[in-house]
C-alpha cells in the first residue's frame, strides 16, 4: 500500500483510501472528506474517526492516528482518549463531590461523610485544583506526607480514600491512566511508626476490675462499660442499644443493621452476666427506649465509657475490651474453632466463596462461648454452673 500524499487527500475520488498503519481516508460521493484510524480493542475492531481533512492535515492526521494507536496498543480505549476532548474533566475536589454523591448512596451515612471530610481536610488543599486526568503517583505522595507519620492511620484511611475517588474518575471516562497502587504510594513514603492499635486490658486483670465496676453505684455509663465488655461489643452499639432488640425468651440481642459497622444486622447470644446487667438497668432506667440512657434520656456519649476506665486509673481504650476477648477465646477455647470468635465480635468469616457456603451463624457456639466469657470475667453475676466452660469439642 503506497502512503498518500497531499495531493491525492485533495483529488482522491469517493471510496477509501489507505496511508498505512490504520490509517484511511474516507470520500464519500459528496466530495466530504475525513479520516479514520483502524485499531483492534479487546480482540475486536475497532474504527475512530479522527475529523474532517479541512481540520486535520495529513501530517496532522498521521500524527494524531500514531498518538491513538499506542494508546489502543496497552490495552486502552483509544475513542474514550479521543473522546476525552470533548468531556470536561473534573478537578480533584470536584471528582471528590460527584463521588460522595454517587458513592455515599451504599454507605452508612457516618462513612459517607468521614470520606468527604478527610479528603476536604488532607487532600483537596493539596491536589484539588489538579484535574483528575493529570494526578500521578508523586502528586499523591505529596499530599500525604504531612500526616503520614504523624497521623498514620488516618494517611492510609486517606490514600485508600485517593485511589478510590480516581477509581470512580476513571469509571467516568476523566482519567485513561490506572490508579496508582498502594504500595507505589508507600515506596515514596517514610516508613511508618508501628501502630499501637487500641490498648486492651491483659484479660487475665479483667475479672478483678469488673468486680470494682460491679460492686459500685450503678450509673448508665457504668452499667454500659460492663455490658460492653461481657458482649464483647462496639460502644456505639451499646450506645444506641434499645430495649426492642432484647429477646428475653431467647436470651438474644438483636442489633440492627444501622446500629453495625458491617450494615448487616448481628444477634449476640446473652449470658447470665450479660442478662444480670439488663436486669439492673430495667430496675433504674425502666424497659422502654434507650437501654443505657443519659441523665437527659438521650445516648450516652462516646466518652462517657471511656470516662469509667480513666476514673478507675486504666490507660486501656473501650475498644480495646474486644481484643481481650479475642486473646483470652485463643489462649483459654483454642478448641474452639476460629469462625466462632470472629462471629461473636461480628467479623466477616472467610472470603465471598466460604461465606457462601457458610450457612449458619454457629449460633449455638457462639452461645457457649458466650455464657464462658460471662463466667469468667464477671463470676458474681453469673449462674454457678461447673459446666460452663466445658465446652464439647468440634
Amino acid at each position: 500500500m503506497k502512503s498518500l500524499t497531499a495531493l491525492k487527500v485533495r483529488t482522491a475520488g469517493p471510496g477509501i483510501h489507505g496511508d498505512g498503519k490504520g490509517l484511511y481516508l474516507r470520500v464519500k460521493p459528496s466530495g466530504a472528506r475525513s479520516w479514520v484510524l483502524r485499531v483492534q480493542y479487546n480482540g475486536k475492531r475497532q474504527d475512530i474517526g479522527l475529523g474532517s481533512t479541512d481540520d486535520l492535515t495529513l501530517a496532522e492526521a498521521r500524527e494524531k492516528a500514531a498518538y491513538l494507536r499506542k494508546i489502543a496498543r496497552r490495552g486502552d480505549d483509544a475513542i474514550a482518549e479521543r473522546d476525552k476532548a470533548k468531556i470536561k474533566i473534573p478537578t480533584f475536589a470536584e471528582a471528590v463531590e460527584r463521588a460522595h454523591a454517587e458513592l455515599g448512596k451504599g454507605w452508612a451515612e457516618k462513612t459517607a461523610e468521614q470520606f468527604k471530610s478527610s479528603l476536604e481536610t488532607h487532600a483537596v488543599p493539596a491536589i484539588g485544583k489538579r484535574r483528575v486526568d493529570q494526578i500521578e503517583t508523586a502528586h499523591i505522595i505529596a499530599a500525604l506526607a504531612p500526616i503520614w507519620t504523624d497521623k498514620p492511620q488516618i494517611a492510609r484511611k486517606v490514600r485508600h480514600r485517593i485511589m478510590q475517588t480516581l477509581a470512580f474518575s476513571k469509571s467516568h471516562g476523566w482519567r485513561t491512566e490506572a490508579v496508582p497502587l498502594a504500595k507505589e504510594i508507600t515506596d515514596g513514603l517514610a516508613k511508618q511508626p508501628e501502630s499501637k492499635g487500641f490498648r486492651a486490658m491483659p484479660y487475665k486483670e479483667l475479672p478483678t476490675f469488673l468486680a470494682e465496676l460491679i460492686g459500685e453505684e450503678d450509673s448508665p455509663a457504668r452499667l454500659a462499660l460492663v455490658f460492653t465488655v461481657l458482649t464483647a461489643a462496639r460502644s456505639g452499639e451499646v450506645r444506641k442499644a434499645h430495649w426492642s432488640e432484647i429477646d428475653w425468651e431467647a436470651r438474644e440481642w438483636n442489633r440492627p443493621a444501622d446500629h453495625m459497622k458491617s450494615g448487616k444486622p448481628h444477634t449476640v447470644p446473652l449470658s447470665d452476666a450479660a442478662v444480670a446487667i439488663l436486669d439492673r438497668a430495667a430496675e433504674r432506667y425502666g424497659d422502654e427506649g434507650l437501654i443505657f440512657p443519659n441523665g437527659k434520656g438521650k445516648t450516652l456519649s462516646d466518652a462517657a465509657l471511656g470516662k469509667m476506665l480513666k476514673d478507675s486509673g486504666r490507660g486501656e481504650t473501650v475498644h480495646g475490651f474486644r481484643s481481650s476477648f479475642r486473646d483470652w477465646a485463643a489462649e483459654r477455647m483454642p478448641h474452639i474453632p476460629y469462625a466462632v470468635a470472629e462471629m461473636a465480635l461480628a467479623h466477616s468469616v472467610g472470603d465471598a466463596t466460604e461465606r457462601a457456603y457458610l450457612r449458619t451463624d454457629l449460633r449455638d457456639l457462639r452461645r457457649s462461648l458466650s455464657d464462658a466469657w460471662g463466667a469468667f470475667a464477671a463470676p458474681s453475676i453469673s449462674s454457678d454452673r461447673g459446666d460452663i466452660i466445658r465446652m464439647e469439642r468440634v
